[in-house]
């Protein structure tokens, strides 16, 4: 088992190795110099038990692992170890990108942003302590699009009412020179399944829900200065009411719904509702009538997908939460 007995400066963020050979573990006990006892549970492969919370600074712990071979007769392996000091300097924090409590669409990624660079040869110790549980069980896998942002995604849409937690357990993770200092989750519940879809070719806007079509409405795109980005984003966030300011225009708008980062919104305007369904007038947003996008705003979630088709340029990878726009082969390499 690990950490050995006599071990001192282990990080808080240590887990308890708990693999065995020919046999099963049957339980396993983690308590601290005062006796109180940490709660845990094994990982999924077996491998090694995971305390429910980051353990304490310079603190003393003791494990006991019992496992059962063949011949079914437990054994119980104890050992003993201190945790490291505090690291000093500047911690790298992070941010888990989920409301506890929320309910989102059936393209929610799992979004963890970090305040500084995470270096390459750090981040499978980052990944090994973000964990994603759903009920019911989704194959699902975590990828870098940035050096500060990883993001998780099932591999088909979540089902609709999956509860999900995820938990970034990283205090005592090292990261680069520096150690990262946060621990927190969040459980949620995905809602109906609601896509959009938005054809260039067509100029139309539709809305299917559980694969069903409820909504559609002509739309004008990014002018030929400005596309639209053709790809598969998920809204971001939704706003009633925005204002907004570029080094050319600053315009308030009504109904906006954020598909990247760059700037690309779904969102009412109501100065191109001639335009709508003919041309494409827009600094690259998606336009529709104040109607539409009251409707819109208050039927869709975030993390709800939206898939543009047939303009000028294709999304950028990274640019919005573009987990889907990739085949899951790729997606997990």
């Amino acid at each position: 088992m690990t950490p050995g007995t006599g071990n001192a400066s282990v990080p808080v963020s240590t887990e308890i190795g708990t693999e065995v050979t020919n046999g099963r573990v049957t339980d396993v006990a983690l308590v601290d110099a005062t006796g109180r006892q940490i709660a845990g549970e094994l990982r999924a492969d077996g491998t090694s038990w995971v305390p429910g919370s980051t353990l304490q600074y310079n603190t003393r712990y003791t494990a006991k692992i019992t496992a059962v071979g063949k011949d079914d007769k437990p054994v119980t392996h104890e050992s003993t170890f201190t945790t490291m000091a505090k690291p000093s300097g500047a911690a790298v924090t992070s941010e888990l990108i989920l409301t506890n409590g929320a309910t989102y669409g059936v393209g929610m990624p799992i979004v963890v942003e970090f305040g500084s660079d995470v270096p390459p040869e750090s981040r499978a110790a980052v990944q090994q302590r973000l964990y994603v549980k759903s009920d019911p069980p989704q194959p699902g896998a975590w990828r870098w699009f940035s050096d500060r942002v990883v993001m998780y995604r099932p591999e088909k849409y979540w089902q609709p009412g999956t509860k999900i937690t995820a938990r970034k357990a990283l205090d005592g993770v090292k990261i680069g020179d520096r150690y990262a200092n946060e621990d927190a989750s969040a459980t949620v519940t995905i809602g109906r399944k609601l896509t959009i879809d938005i054809d260039n070719a067509t100029k139309m806007l539709s809305v299917y829900v559980n694969d069903a079509l409820v909504k559609t409405a002509p739309v004008s795109l990014g002018k030929a200065s400005t596309p639209t980005s053709s790809g598969t984003t998920v809204i971001m966030s939704r706003e009633p009411y925005t204002v907004f300011r570029t080094p050319e225009y600053v315009a308030p708008v009504e109904y906006a719904m954020r598909l990247t980062w760059g700037g690309q919104y779904i969102h009412a305007a109501p100065w191109s509702v001639g335009d709508q369904g003919h041309r494409n007038v827009s600094h690259g947003c998606t336009n529709v009538s104040t109607a539409n996008g009251r409707w819109l705003y208050e039927n869709t979630l975030v993390g709800d997908p939206v898939t543009t088709r047939n303009t000028e340029v294709g999304l950028d990878a990274g640019d919005g939460w573009t987990v889907w726009d990739m085949p899951w082969e790729q997606y997990k390499t």
